[in-house]
This record gives structure tokens, C-alpha cells and sequence, in this order.
């Protein structure tokens, strides 16, 4: 995953990507904006990962965080790489009934 890349949630489902562009350029060079959208319905899901050019730029821009856009205070943080979310969650998984019978 690439260093610089931060996650923006609760936005307004309004929001393009060129909205966030404007938001988030103060900060530096952005080099992929990607606006998460339903495949079946085009609308944005209100959350989004931008990545920059520089870890400086990326760390600036955390200062959005709780900021309000178009009505919503949004989140920002910085992206998590998939892999080390799903290491982090535990184990356990599977049926609660396992040892019922029915």
C-alpha cells in the first residue's frame, strides 16, 4: 500500500472527486483520488482514499479530520493497508452453534 494515502469517510454522498480535489490540494500533490462508488447504482458509499506525493502532504492533511464539507464533519485518517486490518481482528470466526443439537 502506498504511504502516503489517506481515508475519507462520512462524506456527503454529493461529493465527486473533483470536490475532494479542491479540498485536499492545499496540502500538496495528489497523485490518485479514488471516490468509492456502488457498482449497481453509481452513487458514492461517502467514503474515498486519496493519495499524495509526498508522506508531508499526506500528514498535513490529516488536520481535516472532524472538519465540516458540505454539512458533514468528515473523518480522516490515514489508510490502513487491508492485510494488517484483517490480521488485527482475531480469530474465532464461524458458526455460535457449532456444538448444538437440534
Amino acid at each position: 500500500m502506498n504511504e502516503n494515502k489517506i481515508y475519507i469517510g462520512n462524506l456527503p454522498y454529493s461529493v465527486e472527486e473533483d470536490d475532494l480535489e479542491n479540498e485536499f490540494s492545499e496540502f500538496g500533490e495528489i497523485t490518485e483520488i479514488k471516490l468509492i462508488k456502488d457498482p449497481g447504482t453509481g452513487r458514492s458509499k461517502g467514503f474515498a482514499f486519496v493519495t499524495f506525493a509526498t508522506s508531508d502532504a499526506m500528514n498535513a492533511s490529516l488536520v481535516k479530520n472532524g472538519k465540516e464539507v458540505s454539512g458533514r464533519n468528515i473523518k480522516v485518517n490515514k489508510a490502513e493497508d487491508k492485510n494488517s486490518r484483517r490480521d488485527n481482528r482475531g480469530g474465532g470466526g464461524g458458526p455460535k452453534h457449532r456444538n448444538r443439537r437440534f
